[in-house]
Formats: structure tokens, C-alpha cells, sequence
């Protein structure tokens, strides 16, 4: 069932759930999608954070006063989003600050090959991920 209807096989998944039907579900599909819904969630972090530092770039070393309106609107949009990514999954937090250096480096790359202005190489924006989520850092 799962790789003919996947929606049917999640409604199935879950009425043996329920009904505490252990012997009759599909283990191997059901563990794989525990483990791709973990995936996923630092996945988007990822996705996120990339788009806060893009963003943050380009207000504070893109010289086109017209865009920081929209640049600064997307930088507290997806603060609000990855606050809720946090929120829902606390221990998340760790991964974020993991992978902020690396998101970073992508951030910039994107960003160079967006705008000819100069970049920082070196990340130099919070480390603190409460401020960096809830701040207008790049005023700073």
C-alpha cells in the first residue's frame, strides 16, 4: 500500500496506531518516515537560516536603500519562522548552531553571485541565536 497510495497507507498507519495494533503495521516504511520527518525539519532550518544571512548581506553591504524595506520585512519573516522551527523542536538548536557557519558560507556565495558588492568572508553577525532571531541585528 504504501507505494500505491501513500495517503491511504498514512491513514492506515495511523488507525493501527490507535487501535494500538502493533503487529500488523509496516515497520520498515513507518521507521523510515519517522526518520525522513526529522530530516526534513533540518532541512528547513537549513533553508531558513541561509535566507536569514542572504538577506542580512545584502541590507547591510548591498547599497540600494529602495530594497531594505523587503529585505528587512523577509529578515523578521523568517526570524518568526525559524523561532517556530525552534519552538516546535528545542533540541534543534544545537543543529542550528552547527551548521550557522555553513549556511553562512552558502549565504554568501549566493549573494556574490547576486550583487557585485563587498562581502565579509568571515562571519561577523550574533552568535547568539536569541539576538539573531529576535533582534535587528544588522543595525547593530
Amino acid at each position: 500500500m504504501y507505494e500505491k497510495d501513500f495517503a491511504l497507507w498514512v491513514e492506515d498507519t495511523v488507525n493501527k496506531l490507535k487501535a494500538r495494533s502493533t503487529e500488523e503495521l509496516d515497520w520498515e516504511n513507518l521507521i523510515e518516515e519517522v526518520e525522513s520527518l526529522g530530516a526534513r525539519d533540518r532541512r528547513e532550518l537549513e533553508r531558513r537560516l541561509t535566507t536569514l544571512f542572504e538577506h542580512a548581506l545584502k541590507r547591510c553591504y548591498v547599497q540600494l536603500s529602495d530594497c531594505y524595506r523587503g529585505w528587512e520585512v523577509t529578515i523578521s519573516r523568517t526570524q518568526q519562522e525559524l523561532n517556530r522551527i525552534l519552538r516546535d523542536s528545542p533540541s534543534l538548536q544545537n543543529y542550528f548552531l552547527q551548521v550557522s557557519d555553513e549556511c553562512y558560507q552558502n549565504a554568501l556565495k549566493n549573494m556574490r553571485k547576486e550583487y557585485d558588492a563587498e562581502f565579509p568572508n568571515d562571519y561577523l553577525f550574533t552568535r547568539d541565536v536569541d539576538s539573531l532571531l529576535t533582534e535587528e541585528f544588522w543595525k547593530l
